[in-house]
């Protein structure tokens, strides 16, 4: 039976794990894994240094029992991950987890996604930062093929999957014409697209805050060209904020990390590939779980490990951002990459 009684040092509840299953990619997206950074002489994790499936689900179990409800499998890119609809079904037959998602590039879902429903899996996000075949070049890093993506996407839609949601970072003077086609599409298609700020991730991606395009400037473009009004909340802790096309033609969300800054109301923990728990998008350090894991910690010692760094857990980068970056203080964090977003 799941607890909501495990409170953070600001009174949030654990609800949401979000599992980076491998830290490679396919794609060298320049707000998390510039191509300038990852030369062939880059070291990603050895395969043995990947939490296996059954620990994954095991700690799963574990974090069920502290409140979580929702998982999310993510990467790098976790399509990448040999056998991933093995884990899923794994963790789809775990009590507590309520809704099973996967965050992906969509350039390997064809032919994959289908399987993957079968498997268990509830929702798919895909990250599209582009409709625009040169534009999306730019925004991968010049390794993603735009047609692949759209094909995994229509494959997605085509094996069961409802309300598939299209991610896709605004970043001013890159793609911000981007906006308006991917809303068109996303209205097209059913989807539901979620404009997110360019954000300072880990620290390697020369974030420049000129370049953030705030969200209340995307709400004023796409209200200009189709009427939209606020929507509630459809849950507490939900990060995008969503209005609603005035014609009936489905909904647009905003994550609006730098300019509202939500962390009072997060639940999110996350967990690396290396098995390592963070507490915050933006944290340096995250708990060692892998190596109690294997050494034969009991799920009893697991669990006070993990409620123990939750209850720590004071976690409000974005709310303290400019005071540290104003202070001149140390803004080293993991890559995005090592952790999902």
């Amino acid at each position: 039976m799941t607890n909501h009684s495990y409170l953070d040092q600001l009174k949030r509840p654990m609800r949401d794990l979000r599992i980076s299953v491998i830290d490679r990619c396919n794609f060298r997206c320049p707000y998390c894994m510039p191509s300038s950074q990852y030369s062939r002489k880059y070291h990603f994790l050895d395969k043995r240094d990947w939490l296996t499936f059954g620990e994954i689900t095991r700690l799963v179990k574990l974090f069920t029992q502290l409140g979580v409800y929702k998982i999310r499998l993510t990467g790098g890119e976790p399509l990448l991950r040999p056998n991933l609809d093995q884990l899923i079904q794994m963790l789809h037959s775990t009590d507590g987890v309520n809704d099973l998602a996967l965050t992906t590039n969509a350039s390997l879902l064809y032919g994959q996604a289908e399987i993957l429903k079968n498997a268990g899996l509830n929702r798919i996000t895909v990250s599209l930062d582009s409709l625009d075949n040169k534009t999306f070049g730019i925004m991968s890093g010049e390794k993603g093929i735009l047609k692949d993506v759209k094909e995994g996407i229509r494959e997605a839609a085509r094996a069961g999957f409802r309300s598939i949601k299209l991610n896709c970072v605004i970043q001013k003077g890159v793609n911000e014409d981007s906006i308006l086609p991917i809303v068109d599409y996303a209205r097209q298609h059913h989807h539901i697209v979620r404009f997110i700020e360019y954000m300072d991730v880990g620290t390697c991606n020369n974030w420049d805050p000129n370049q953030v395009m705030p969200s209340k400037d995307i709400v004023a473009l796409i209200n200009e060209a189709y009427r939209i009004e606020p929507a509630e909340a459809n849950y507490y802790g939900e990060v995008a904020k969503r209005y609603r096309f005035k014609d009936g033609k489905g909904e647009v969300g905003f994550i609006s990390s730098v300019t509202q800054p939500f962390c009072g109301s997060c639940t999110r923990a996350r967990l690396s590939t290396d098995g390592k728990l963070y507490t915050c998008l933006f944290a340096k350090y995250g708990a060692d779980l892998r190596t109690p894991l294997r050494e034969g910690a009991t799920d009893t010692e697991l669990l006070h490990i993990i409620q123990s760094v939750w209850a720590t857990r004071h976690a409000q980068y974005f709310e303290d951002r400019h005071a540290i970056r104003n202070k001149g203080g140390n803004t080293e964090k993991v890559e995005m990459f090592h952790i999902g977003g």
